[in-house]
């Protein structure tokens, strides 16, 4: 009797570690989600909803007010079912391209608004989530963040076609939201530049470079965020030090936001963000110890 007791408990042992290795079953969507991301478990994805999506509103984002205005417009359009644009945000680092679109949740979730953010790795799928959503009431924003491509990768065709479509047509519910440091998305060399120069064996190496070009041209709105003067960068500072309840920016505290500037080496939303949260955490933990 002990020995088949230990059979079962090695054959089970052996059973689980198999599990791990097989496909599993279709997930359920959670529906009730604002936010999903697309994931990827032994050769399978699906929609992980995110339990706790980033919540902050669009007028914590300073200093882009024409490109928010931009991007609120065109997602108002989207959200009352008229046309509306893939938009396509690039830029300097840290200045609110990525906060712009995590924020519209605060102001359109209300509206049916939904985000998916998809890695960038996974976008091959594409054309399955889309699939997924197209039946659905609700209008989802797919959130490609940090994008940029090299030649050969999958994702780059599965991403033009979800946006110009194949032999099937777009979904109307589904709109394509991305961020980039490239404006086109892909790397370019001097060598593209000169149509008359041999590149291997290829013989109009210049259409080379206008496929490069195709992608980001199939975004309806382009986009630019600039880097943040001292002015632009010390305002922003301002604002999320009052949000840490600091409401006095004398020339002490504008100097100690100028230096932590200087140590990261740009001057930015995000920066300014990070310097507000060290500032009140270090005055906070002084004031404990002052007062005990």
């Amino acid at each position: 009797m002990a020995n088949i007791e230990s059979l079962i408990t090695r054959a089970e042992s052996l059973l689980e570690r198999l599990a791990a290795y097989l496909p599993k079953s279709e997930q359920e969507v959670n529906w009730n989600a604002l936010a999903w991301r697309w994931q990827v478990r032994n050769g399978r994805g699906y929609l992980e909803a995110v339990t706790h999506p980033h919540q902050i509103k669009l007028e914590s984002i300073c200093n882009v007010d024409a490109q928010k205005s931009a991007v609120v417009k065109n997602t108002a359009q989207f959200v009352n079912g008229f046309p509306a644009n893939n938009i396509l945000l690039t830029g300097a680092r840290g200045t609110g391209k990525s906060t712009l679109v995590k924020a519209l949740l605060s102001e359109f979730s209300k509206d049916g608004l939904r985000i998916i953010e998809v890695e960038k790795q996974d976008l091959v799928a594409l054309p399955e989530i889309v699939n997924l959503l197209r039946s659905r009431q609700e209008r989802f924003i797919v959130f490609c963040d940090d994008l940029s491509f090299e030649a050969a990768e999958p994702g780059y065709k599965a991403l033009k076609v979800v946006l110009d479509g194949s032999i099937s047509t777009t979904s109307d519910n589904v709109i394509v939201y991305a961020t980039s440091n490239r404006r086109h998305l892909m790397p370019e060399f001097m060598a593209e530049n000169l149509e008359t120069q041999y590149v291997g064996e290829e013989i109009r190496p210049g259409e080379t470079s206008e496929e490069k070009i195709s992608l980001s041209e199939r975004f309806g709105l382009w986009l630019s965020f600039y880097a943040f003067d001292q002015d632009e960068y010390l305002n922003v500072a301002a604002y999320w030090l009052k949000h840490y309840g600091i409401l006095e920016m004398n020339d002490q505290v504008r100097q100690s936001a100028l230096l932590f500037s200087l140590t990261r080496g740009a001057r930015s939303g995000r920066v300014a963000y990070q310097f507000a949260r060290d500032y009140a955490g270090q005055k906070a933990l002084d004031d404990q110890k002052k007062s005990s």
